[in-house]
C-alpha cells in the first residue's frame, strides 16, 4: 500500500484508505477502500493514538482518530471507544454504513492490516447535543491470536468484536459473535463453517468475565477508570471474575441477574488452546437502569411505596426479633403476612398487568388478611403443630435462599427449574422437621433471623446492598420463566459487610434475649379458645363474681349508642313541673 499519490491516467490510486478514480473527462471521485480502514481529508480534527495506551477526550464534533507506526508483526488492530450512557459512533469512513460502523456506549472495530501497512484511521462522531466524555484505546494482535467476531453471521459488521447487551428487571443478557483463527497479513481468513476439526475455529474457547464497580458509584470518572481494567487480556484475568467457559458448540449468549443501580462490566476472552494465545472482545457495561428516564432512573432508584412498605415491615420485624416469642399472636400475624403476601404477589404479577404500586398495596392488604387468618386459626383451634409448621417453613425458606445465594446456586445442574425447586423445597421442609422436637428453639430462631432480615430489606430500599438478593433472586425465578438461565453473582463490598454485621448482631441479640427471658416459663401460651370458654362458664355459675353482673355485650353496645345519641340531642326547654306527692 503506497502512502504517496501516484498519478496515472485511467488508473485508481490508493491514498491511506481511498482510491481516486482519475478520468480525463470527469472530476476525481474518492472511493472507499475498506482494507485500508481510513478516512477522507474533510475531518475537522485529528486525535493521535498509540498502541495499548488509553486516551480520554471530549467529543462534541466529528473527529478523525489516527494510529501510526504499527509494527510489521501486527496482524489486526481493535479500536474501541467507551462512554457512560451517551452514544458514540465509530466508523471506517465518513459515510456511515451498517457494515462499516457502530453506534453505542461500548463500540469497537477490527482493522485487518495489509502487507506493509503501518497506519490506521477511524472516524468518530456523536449525535448527542451535549459533549460526550470518551475513553478509547487501540489494541494490536498478531497472526497467532484469534480474531474476535471473525465468524460473525448475526450482526451487521463483517468482523464484529462487540458484546451486545440487553437488560430488563429480571436478567441481563450478553451476546457476541464467534471468533475465527488468526491469519497473517495478505492471506485469506480460514473458512468458518468448513470442518470442525482441530485445525478450525471449533477448537476455540470463550471465557466470560464479570467485573463489579464500587457500590453506589454512578460517576462517569469511576466507570471510565475501571473500564481500563477490562480491555486487555492480562488485566481482565487479574481483576474480573470468570463466570463460565463456553466451547464453540455452545450458544454465544450468557444471562446474568440484573442488579439495578449497580455498575457491571462484562468481557469475553477467546482462547486458542492449541497455540496458547488469546484475544479480548470489546467490554460492555450496564447499570440495569436508565440515566435519561424521567422517573425511576439510576439516580432515583427505589419508589416511595417500596420505602414505606419495607420500613413498616422492618419495624414489625424488629419487634418480632426481640419480643416475638412473648407476643405469640403478633408473631403469628407476622408469619401469616409473609406467607400470604409472598404467594399473592407472585400470583398477581404473573396473571395481571397491574402497576407496581397497586400490586404492593394489594399485597399488603392480602398479607394482613393472611396474618389475621393464622391468628384466628390459633385462637379457635389451638393447633400448635400447624402454626409451628408455618413458622418453620418461613425459616426454611430463608435458609434455602441463603444456600442458593452462594456459588452453589450457579452450578449447571440448578439451571434446570425442576431440580432447583425440588432441592429448594426439600431444604425448606427439612428445617421444621429437624426442630420438631424443640419447637420453642425453632420459634425463637425464626424470630431472630426473619425479624432481623426484614431490617436488611429496609436498608436496601434506601441504600443498595447485595444481601437483598438472597430472597429477591428466588422471587425473580418464581416470576420469570427465563431466569433459570441467569448467573446470580453479586458484589460483596464494604456496605454489604457492614449490613451483614448488623444483621448478625440483631439476630444473635434477639435470640439470646428471648432464650434468657423465657427460661422457666411455659413453652407456649395455652389454647385461647379453651381459656375463653372456661372463663365464660365460670362467670355464668359464680354469682359472687363481679363480672357475673356485667350485661351481655349486645346490651352494653346498645347502651353506649344510646349515650352517644343523648349527647348530640338538644336540651329540652325548662317548663312547669308538677311536684311528686309522697
Amino acid at each position: 500500500m503506497n502512502d504517496k499519490l501516484i498519478c496515472k491516467a485511467a488508473e485508481p490510486i490508493c491514498f491511506t484508505g481511498f482510491q481516486w478514480n482519475w478520468d480525463m473527462n470527469k472530476e476525481p471521485q474518492p472511493i472507499f477502500f475498506p482494507s485500508c480502514h481510513s478516512i477522507s481529508f474533510q475531518s475537522q480534527g485529528v486525535l493521535e493514538f498509540s498502541i495499548g495506551k488509553f486516551r480520554y477526550f471530549e467529543l462534541n464534533r466529528p473527529e478523525d482518530a489516527i494510529l501510526r507506526h504499527i509494527s510489521s508483526n501486527v496482524s489486526f488492530v481493535i479500536f474501541q471507544i467507551h462512554s457512560q450512557y451517551q452514544n458514540t459512533t465509530v466508523s471506517f469512513s465518513h459515510t456511515l454504513l451498517p457494515n462499516t460502523s457502530g453506534t453505542g456506549t461500548d463500540k469497537g472495530l477490527v482493522s485487518i492490516l495489509r502487507p506493509e501497512e503501518s497506519m490506521c484511521t477511524w472516524y468518530l462522531e456523536t449525535l448527542d447535543s451535549k459533549p460526550v466524555q470518551n475513553l478509547a484505546i487501540p489494541l494490536s494482535y498478531s497472526e497467532r491470536d484469534p480474531v474476535p467476531g471473525g465468524c460473525n453471521l448475526e450482526f451487521d459488521l463483517d468482523i464484529d468484536p462487540n458484546i451486545y447487551l440487553e437488560y430488563n428487571f429480571f436478567d441481563t443478557t450478553i451476546k457476541f459473535a464467534p471468533a475465527n483463527l488468526g491469519y497473517a497479513r495478505g492471506t485469506d481468513p480460514l473458512p468458518c463453517d468448513i470442518g470442525t476439526g482441530r485445525d478450525s475455529r471449533w477448537r476455540l474457547l470463550y471465557d466470560v468475565y464479570q467485573y463489579f464497580l464500587p457500590e453506589n458509584d454512578l460517576t462517569q470518572e469511576g466507570l471510565l477508570e475501571h473500564l481500563q481494567r477490562m480491555a486487555e487480556v492480562p488485566q481482565v484475568k487479574a481483576n474480573a471474575i470468570k463466570v463460565v467457559t463456553l466451547t464453540a458448540n455452545d450458544k454465544t449468549s450468557v444471562s446474568f441477574s440484573s442488579l439495578r443501580g449497580q455498575g457491571v462490566i462484562y468481557n469475553v476472552i477467546v482462547r486458542d488452546p492449541l497455540l496458547n494465545t488469546s484475544a479480548a472482545y470489546v467490554p460492555a457495561h450496564t447499570y440495569a437502569c436508565s440515566f435519561e428516564a424521567k422517573e425511576d432512573n439510576c439516580s432515583s432508584l427505589g419508589r416511595v411505596s417500596t420505602k414505606v412498605f419495607f420500613t413498616l415491615f422492618a419495624l414489625l420485624g424488629l419487634f418480632i426479633c426481640f419480643f416475638g416469642h412473648r407476643f405469640w399472636k403478633t408473631e403469628l400475624f407476622f408469619i401469616g403476612f409473609i406467607f400470604m403476601g409472598f404467594f399473592f404477589y407472585i400470583l398477581i404479577t404473573r396473571l395481571t398487568l397491574i402497576k407496581y404500586d397497586v400490586r404492593l398495596i394489594l399485597t399488603a392488604v392480602t398479607g394482613s388478611v393472611g396474618g389475621i387468618l393464622l391468628v384466628a386459626a390459633w385462637w379457635r383451634f389451638g393447633i400448635l403443630t400447624f402454626c409451628m409448621l408455618c413458622v418453620g417453613l418461613v425459616l426454611g425458606f430463608l435458609i434455602s435462599s441463603v444456600t442458593f445465594f452462594t456459588p452453589l446456586g450457579n452450578l449447571k445442574v440448578f439451571h434446570d427449574d425442576g431440580v432447583f425447586w425440588v432441592t429448594f423445597s426439600c431444604i425448606a421442609v427439612l428445617i421444621p422437621v429437624v426442630f420438631m422436637g424443640c419447637l420453642r428453639i425453632l420459634n425463637i430462631l425464626t424470630c431472630g433471623f426473619i425479624g432481623s432480615y426484614s431490617v436488611v430489606l429496609a436498608f436496601d430500599s434506601y441504600l443498595y446492598t447485595s444481601l437483598s438478593y438472597i430472597t429477591l433472586n428466588v422471587l425473580k425465578r418464581a416470576l420469570n420463566v427465563d431466569f433459570h438461565r441467569a448467573f446470580t453473582n453479586v458484589p460483596f463490598q464494604t456496605n454489604d459487610f457492614i449490613i451483614l454485621a448488623v444483621w448478625g448482631m440483631l439476630a444473635v441479640s434477639g435470640i439470646t434475649l428471648q432464650i434468657r427471658r423465657e427460661r422457666g416459663r411455659p413453652f407456649f401460651p395455652p389454647h385461647p379458645y379453651k381459656l375463653w370458654k372456661r372463663e365464660r362458664e365460670r362467670r355464668v355459675t359464680n354469682i359472687l363474681d363481679p363480672s357475673y353482673h356485667i350485661p351481655p355485650l349486645k346490651e352494653r353496645l346498645y347502651g353506649r349508642l344510646t349515650q352517644i345519641k343523648e349527647f348530640f340531642q338538644k336540651e329540652q326547654p325548662a317548663g312547669e313541673r308538677t311536684p311528686l306527692l309522697l
